[in-house]
């Protein structure tokens, strides 16, 4: 089991942000280096009526928490009125790959008839990740049979001219206590192209016991296989992280005990404990994350020694 020592809650919203678009919340904090000395955490803010933009917090590689820069925009706003992703946008995940840096984010929508939709869409950077174009304003993955309501990319990893993709679907709700949530769980799929995902795809994980979703797959290269972070919710209102471990990335075992990040006796993760993301800072890694409330109050980080993942902040190296 890795034994993860907390830093503490790194980026305060409400109190370090820049107000406005970035009233509150830090949703999917992302790693990615941008230098030696520098890691920038792109995440979702949202504003006073919770919708979410994507801009990004530079902290110092050595020392993470010490943030260096707070995005004054957003490097990604809302869509068109219409558009999948018009009521908001989260981080899935960002990759260096040819044609620029490619940005995979999750796009909401507001329906009549449900409490949201949300597909992924794709943006591109040229200028060293400060601002991203849509590649196009319809998603790249979006509704199939079986993916109604939900289809969401969190891992991409381009490899001899291929991309492989970890992503969460959801087809139905959930009521708990009056209120509908989504359900969902992680599958795979690859391409050449990724204007071209195909519809047939691999089941990687599904809840089980009394969890009804599964998702916010983040999967990374290990010496003998791949090892995969994961968050999952239950009816009794526990969401918390899992991990699992494959050789293929294709199938997989869960191993939950080995996460060793518990809650907080107090405070900001406490109660909740969501979407890990790691990065390789020298001899150790480093794991950034939200608490309670899905990432109400900011980010915050923790640290391993020894962690044996391959590469620096996804699957890919």
């Amino acid at each position: 089991m890795t034994v993860w020592t907390k830093k503490g809650l790194v980026f305060e919203t409400s109190r370090q942000g820049v107000g406005g678009w970035m009233a509150h919340s830090a949703l999917t904090p992302t790693p990615y280096r941008i230098g030696d000395d520098l890691i920038r955490v792109y995440a979702g803010f949202r504003d006073a009526d919770g919708v979410s933009r994507i801009g990004y917090v530079d902290v110092r590689a050595a020392d993470p928490s010490r943030v260096v820069r707070v995005s004054a925009k957003p490097v990604l706003d809302i869509g068109r009125g219409g558009c999948f992703d018009d009521n908001g946008v989260i981080l899935g995940d960002v990759v260096d790959a040819p044609g620029g840096l490619h940005m995979f984010y999750v796009g909401f929508q507001r329906v009549a008839k449900a409490k949201f939709l949300a597909f992924s869409g794709l943006a591109i950077s040229r200028d060293g990740g400060d601002r991203f174009v849509r590649t196009q304003e319809t998603p790249i993955l979006d509704r199939a049979p079986g993916r109604s309501t939900i289809g969401a990319i969190h891992t991409a990893v381009h490899e001899a001219g291929r991309w492989r993709l970890w992503y969460a679907v959801g087809d139905d709700w959930e009521q708990l206590g009056g209120q509908p949530f989504p359900r969902y769980h992680i599958r795979y799929a690859e391409t050449s192209d990724l204007a071209v995902i195909p519809r047939e795809d691999h089941e990687c994980l599904r809840p089980r016991g009394s969890e009804y979703r599964i998702g916010r797959p983040r999967v990374y290269r290990i010496d003998d296989g791949y090892v995969m972070y994961f968050t999952r919710g239950n009816t009794n209102g526990e969401y918390f992280p899992g991990v699992a471990y494959s050789n293929d990335g294709l199938h997989w075992e869960r191993r939950d005990e080995a996460l060793g990040l518990p809650l907080s006796p107090t405070g900001w993760d406490s109660r909740q404990i969501c979407y890990p993301a790691l990065i390789r800072q020298r001899d150790r890694m480093l794991m950034f994350y939200n608490g309670n409330d899905m990432g109400v109050d900011g980010f915050g980080v923790a640290e391993a020694p020894q962690v044996q993942i391959n590469g620096d902040s996804h699957a890919g190296g």
